[in-house]
Formats: C-alpha cells, sequence, structure tokens
C-alpha cells in the first residue's frame, strides 16, 4: 500500500525562488499541453486518420521544442514539465471515465506544486535533495524510512513550501491491533461535539470561528490594496496565512480523533448526512462547515478500510434523534432547538446527541447486520470475533441507563 507523509520545509531565498520557478514551469507545462490537446484534438475531428492526441505524443513534442523555444526550462529539473503532462494525462483519463470534469487551465499563485519522480531526489534524516538546488532542510524525518520511495510533490500553501512523500509500505504498526478491537460504536456529530454512543464526547475546535474575527479584519485590509502592488502581495499572504491556520487546527483535531476511533472500533457506525442541503441554512451554515463532517467520514473511510475494519452508514432517513434508545418509541416532533427530551412512552430523559449515537449503534444489529453476521447493506462480512459483538448489541441497550441530568 501507498502512503504519503507531508513534511514542512525550511528553505532559505535562493531556495524559495527555485522551487517557485519548478512550480511556475510544471503550471505553463500543463496550460501548454491542454492547449495543443485541445488543437490536436480538433484536427482529429476534421481527419480521424490523424493520431488521437495523448500526454506520450505531447511530452515527445515538448522536448523536441524546449531548447529553441523553452530555454528556461533547462534550469529547473525536467520532472517538473515532464510530471505535469502525466498529470494533464491522468485529469483526461478522470474526465472520459466520469469521475471528474474537463480539465482546465491553472492559474498563477493557486496550488503551486510540482512533482519530482523516484530517482531524482535522495532523502537522508532531516534533508532532502532535488535536482540544480541540493540539499534542503525539513522540519522531520520520514515517517517510513525503510519504505521504498515513490516519488515526491513540492507544493506551496501560504508561503510555505512541503514535501508530500509517497512510500510503499507493507503494514502499518496499527494493523497488528486488527484482532484485538472488537467493539461497536455509533457516533453522532453535531456543530459544537462529536458524541460516541460510549459516552465519550469530544468538543470541535472551532478554528474558523475563533479566527473569523481577525480573518476579517485581514479581508477588509486585503480589500482597501491596490491590486498587483506590494502590499497587496504582502497582506494577501497574510489571509491565506489565516486560512492556512485554521485548515491546520481542524485537520489536526480530525486525524487524532478518527485514528482514535477507528483503531479501537471493529465496527462503526455514523449518519449518511446531506451537508450540502444543511449548508442552505445560513444561520448554520459556518458552522456546519467549520465541524466538517465529510472529511470525518472520508477519513474514517479509508482508515478503517487500512485496517480490516467495518465503517457503517446509516440511512439519510433513519431516525437516530427522534427514536427512544430504550423503548423504541419515535417521537413526531423534536426541533433542533430541543437538545434533551422525555420519551412520551416510558418517561425516559435523553440526551439529544447521546441517544442518537445509541441508536446508531443498535442500528448494526438492527437493520444492517443478520444473523449470519453479513452487512447485507454494504455488501461486506464482519472481521473475524466482531460476529458476537454485535449479535448482542440489542441487549446491550437494553440494559443501559438513559441520560437522567442536564449537563
Amino acid at each position: 500500500m501507498q502512503r504519503t507523509h507531508k513534511i514542512a520545509l525550511v528553505v532559505n531565498n535562493t531556495q524559495k525562488t527555485y522551487l517557485s520557478r519548478c512550480a511556475g514551469t510544471a503550471r505553463f507545462s500543463y496550460n501548454w499541453a491542454l492547449s495543443r490537446s485541445q488543437e490536436h484534438y480538433a484536427a482529429f475531428t476534421e481527419d480521424p486518420t490523424l493520431p488521437r492526441p495523448n500526454q506520450f505524443s505531447l511530452r515527445r513534442e515538448l522536448n523536441a521544442i524546449k531548447r529553441e523555444e523553452f530555454p528556461w526550462m533547462l534550469e529547473v529539473t525536467k520532472c517538473a514539465p515532464q510530471e505535469a503532462i502525466r498529470d494533464l494525462g491522468r485529469a483526461f483519463e478522470n474526465f472520459f471515465s466520469g469521475r471528474a470534469k474537463y480539465p482546465t487551465f491553472k492559474k498563477k499563485g493557486l496550488h503551486d506544486s510540482f512533482r519530482v519522480s523516484s530517482g531524482f531526489f535522495k532523502i537522508e534524516g532531516k534533508k532532502i535533495r532535488l535536482p540544480h538546488i541540493g540539499w534542503i532542510r525539513m522540519r522531520e524525518c520520514l515517517r517510513y524510512p525503510e519504505a521504498k520511495v515513490v516519488s515526491v510533490t513540492i507544493s506551496r500553501k501560504a508561503n510555505r513550501w512541503y514535501a508530500s512523500v509517497v512510500c510503499e509500505v507493507l503494514d502499518t504498526g496499527r494493523c497488528a491491533q486488527v484482532g484485538a478491537a472488537s467493539s461497536t460504536i455509533g457516533i453522532a456529530v453535531g456543530v459544537s461535539e462529536y458524541v460516541c454512543s460510549d459516552g465519550c464526547r469530544h468538543r470541535l475546535p472551532r478554528a474558523y470561528r475563533r479566527k473569523e474575527r481577525s480573518l476579517r479584519r485581514a479581508q477588509q485590509t486585503l480589500s482597501r490594496r491596490q491590486r498587483g502592488s506590494a502590499n497587496y502581495k504582502k497582506q494577501r499572504c497574510k489571509v491565506a496565512k489565516i486560512h492556512a491556520g485554521i485548515a491546520d487546527i481542524r485537520g489536526d483535531w480530525l486525524h487524532k480523533l478518527t485514528s482514535g476511533i477507528a483503531v479501537y472500533n471493529a465496527v462503526i457506525v455514523i449518519e449518511d448526512l446531506n451537508v450540502k442541503g444543511m449548508v442552505q441554512n445560513h444561520h448554520l451554515a459556518k458552522s456546519i462547515t467549520d465541524a466538517a463532517f465529510g472529511e470525518f467520514r472520508r477519513q474514517l473511510n479509508y482508515k478503517t478500510e487500512e485496517l480490516g475494519h467495518v465503517l457503517l452508514v446509516a440511512d439519510r432517513f433513519y431516525p437516530s434523534s427522534k427514536l427512544c434508545s430504550v423503548c423504541g418509541t419515535k417521537t413526531k416532533h423534536l426541533p433542533l432547538s430541543m437538545r434533551h427530551w422525555i420519551c412520551p412512552a416510558c418517561s425516559s430523559v435523553h440526551d439529544r446527541d447521546l441517544n442518537a449515537a445509541y441508536n446508531l449503534k443498535a442500528y448494526a444489529a438492527s437493520s444492517a447486520v443478520s444473523a449470519c453476521g453479513e452487512f447485507l447493506t454494504a455488501g461486506i462480512v464482519l472481521p473475524y470475533g466482531v460476529q458476537s459483538q454485535v449479535a448482542s448489541v440489542k441487549q446491550e441497550q437494553s440494559v443501559k441507563p438513559c441520560v437522567s441530568k442536564f449537563e
């Protein structure tokens, strides 16, 4: 399996200039290849006897003309333009297979990056060696020192440079804990906290809400600067730095949370939320976006797949909040502002999110798992030792005490 380790670089002005030129060369090559591909395809539609455009012919054409027409390309690594054209080829493959939209031209200053293939760079400790520029310091060592290094992508984010090293590894140390994990957990997500069926409450960092005031001031200052001036570029970097800090805080919290949940639970149940429809509520749109429901599900998806565990997604219309986890009675009217409610049938007092987590845990045994231990909805089989755990979920729910006081 392939794993990526993203490491921050410590660069001086000379190295920063060289990395910027490499990224600019990759961007120019990508746009040039996209333009030539459109021209070749237009000629192919008029004369079908002509060959179809492809990345191999574009790479050969660029190599033939770059010494005369683009001599400045020779001052940077040759991997930058070649890998950019390969990326364009993959973009067309994704487009024709229906996985992505038609490729568009890249703009300067947005997602600046370039890739260096294996054999053209070297990593030793906290240093990486790139063609033409030599050794560059890194903030930390490579996480997989014994793994086979496939490629490295150098990218810029908020005026800082990072190296994303792709490694070919066997099994991580976390995979050894697959047999030990045999529990089932339900997770109810919210705009202020994530609540698990084991009683744990994970408070959201609310990074955007905390930085919203400073971000608003920085953007107001940017709007008063003359576009294209030196002060405009400086202020733009400040705005980008605030955005990067928000993303880093949110990403760090999500990775730590999802890693802990995926390792110690064999079956994880979450809700299928319509996030696109939820953000139409302009009163909660910022909080919903700050909660990162989609990223939480994406990380759980690939981490459980790596460990051999199961991620079960409940139906979008499953009434996890309105269903009593003690007697199973469904409440008809339960507004979002009501965080605690009393069951009209059994008079049990429920915390809204905790009750939803209980019901999601029971969903694994009631509607998605058959008696033989196969997931009917997901179409996958539970890991060894989990079938008995899932079969006893209903019995645990019948004896689980309900929340008796407001917090």
